[in-house]
C-alpha cells in the first residue's frame, strides 16, 4: 500500500532541523527550544540547570519526550560530568513522569547518535523516552507508515508537567 499524507506544517521544522551543520547554533531548532532567554514553548516539559525535557514535535506515540542538554553538543563524550549526571537523572525523571501520567505497559529509552544511526538532528545530542502499550502498533504504522496521535500536544505537556517527580528523584529516595 502506498499513499500520501499531507503534513505541510512539518516543512518549517524539517528546514529548521536541516539548517544546522553543528556550527550555526542559531539555526538549531533544539537550541531555540531550550534557550532559557527565549519564549517558553508548549514543547518544554521540564527545565533543569543544564538539561531540558521536551515533547517530540513529531512523536511516535503520545508522551514521546526528548531529554537534551541546553548546550549544543553532538556526542555523549562532549558532555561535562555535571551535564552527563543531570542528563541521566532527567531521563529517569522523564520515565517516571510518563509512567505516572499514562500508565503505559512499558517505556522505550534510546538515542540515535549520528546520521547513520537515524539522528534527525545529529548536531544536538538528545535522548528519547517513549511510552508503549501492548498493541500500540497497528495497521496504520505497519502498513501505511502513519502514526495516529490521539491527544493534543498541549494536553500531553500539562499531564507530564503535573506528573513530573518532585525533589528530582522518581520513585522516592534511594
Amino acid at each position: 500500500m502506498s499513499g500520501h499524507l499531507w503534513a505541510g506544517w512539518r516543512s518549517d521544522y524539517v528546514a529548521d532541523a536541516a539548517a544546522t551543520d553543528g556550527t550555526d547554533h542559531g539555526g538549531c531548532v533544539l537550541c531555540r527550544i531550550t534557550d532559557p532567554d527565549g519564549d517558553d514553548h508548549v514543547d518544554v516539559v521540564h527545565r533543569g540547570e543544564r538539561i531540558v525535557a521536551v515533547l517530540n514535535r513529531y512523536p511516535y506515540v503520545n508522551g514521546h519526550m526528548m531529554v537534551l542538554p541546553r548546550r549544543h553538543v553532538a556526542r555523549l563524550d562532549e558532555l561535562t560530568d555535571d551535564e552527563s549526571a543531570e542528563l541521566w537523572a532527567m531521563l529517569e525523571q522523564a520515565v517516571a513522569a510518563i509512567t505516572e501520567a499514562d500508565d503505559p505497559g512499558g517505556v522505550n529509552v534510546g538515542a540515535n547518535l549520528g546520521p547513520a544511526a537515524g539522528a534527525g538532528i545529529p548536531a544536538h545530542l538528545h535522548l528519547h523516552a517513549l511510552p508503549r502499550w501492548r498493541g500500540d502498533t497497528n495497521f496504520m504504522t505497519t502498513v501505511a507508515n502513519v502514526r495516529v496521535i490521539p491527544e493534543a500536544p498541549e494536553v500531553t505537556a500539562v499531564k507530564l508537567r503535573d506528573a513530573w517527580p518532585a525533589g528530582g528523584r522518581p520513585w522516592g529516595a534511594r
